[in-house]
């Protein structure tokens, strides 16, 4: 069927997320409605309102903290299946369970490859935004139905091309291809740390020489912050040689143990996120990123 003779699709978030509005926009959809709660033991009511037989329907999850929220959208993509949605997509700007790629210790789950089986029997497309690629090569190594993968970078160095006289600082030797570009196309220097990670919450960084860059405002640059030791070993290495402002821009913001109070209390100026997971710190919009991605979808469905 061509992308013309294509209703407008239908947008549902089982919770208030901050892309309904614009992606609702761009795509002229309509917002779903549903009616969920937990009974008393716990388990999930929902039912959904709006009538979706024969339309193409768009889910947008916040899948950061997930074990809460995952059976809720298996019902939800489920449910609009069965009541006749021509086409039930995924839209997961943060796409959780990427890490555990291979076992690293005996007898261990190998949850990303089980989240992504389970997660694709129940819609027909999926679109995120920088995908926690490691081990896989792409998200179709694991996710049987069509994906597409948005690169946050550009919203990143659009938002930075508005920032004067910085320096971009990449944690470490990883994240270099990923910063270099960013810093090409927002037109600022940049520089990469050597990163030791010891554990969990416990990693080194050491930076190269900083003073031709002293006058310059240092802005971390970081496609997921989680435990936020990185970005904290990273502000320290940059006060220790001589800078007097730091920022922090990121793609996803987790947060994990509200570290963001922690990192600016530490002395981050400003901390900036993408909305991709709601947070106070969401300043950079991905929509206009996601739109083709998703459009693209809809017309291929």
């Amino acid at each position: 069927m061509s992308h013309s003779s294509i209703t407008s699709p239908i947008l549902f978030s089982l919770d208030q997320h901050p892309l309904m509005p614009p992606l609702c926009d761009r795509l002229q959809g309509l917002i779903g409605c549903l009616d969920t709660r937990q009974f008393p033991d716990g388990e999930t009511y929902l039912r959904v309102t709006t009538e979706v037989a024969g339309k193409d329907c768009i889910v947008v999850a916040n899948l950061a903290h997930p074990n809460d929220k995952f059976l809720p959208l298996i019902f939800l993509l489920n449910t609009l299946k069965e009541l006749g949605a021509r086409s039930v997509g995924l839209v997961a700007p943060y796409l959780c369970y990427m890490r555990q790629d291979r076992r690293f210790n005996d007898g261990e789950a190998l949850t990303s490859r089980t989240f992504a089986e389970i997660l694709s029997r129940h819609m027909d497309w999926l679109v995120t935004v920088d995908p926690h690629l490691h081990r896989y090569h792409n998200l179709e190594a694991i996710y049987t139905v069509p994906c597409q993968r948005v690169e946050g970078a550009h919203a990143l160095a659009d938002w930075l091309r508005h920032q004067q006289q910085c320096l971009l600082v990449g944690p470490d030797a990883e994240s270099e291809q990923w910063v270099a570009q960013v810093a090409t196309d927002s037109g600022h220097p940049y520089v990469i740390g050597a990163k030791q990670r010891h554990g969990d919450r416990d990693v080194e960084i050491q930076l190269p020489d900083l003073s031709p860059y002293l006058g310059l405002t240092a802005v971390i640059i970081d496609d997921v912050i989680s435990s936020g030791q990185t970005i904290l070993q990273c502000l320290a290495a940059l006060q220790q040689g001589g800078i007097k402002r730091v920022d922090c821009a990121a793609v996803h913001g987790i947060f994990a143990d509200r570290v963001d109070s922690t990192l600016l209390q530490a002395g981050l100026k400003k901390l900036v996120t993408c909305n991709t997971i709601p947070h106070v710190t969401n300043r950079i919009n991905v929509a206009p990123l996601l739109y083709p991605a998703i459009k693209s979808r809809l017309e291929a469905c």
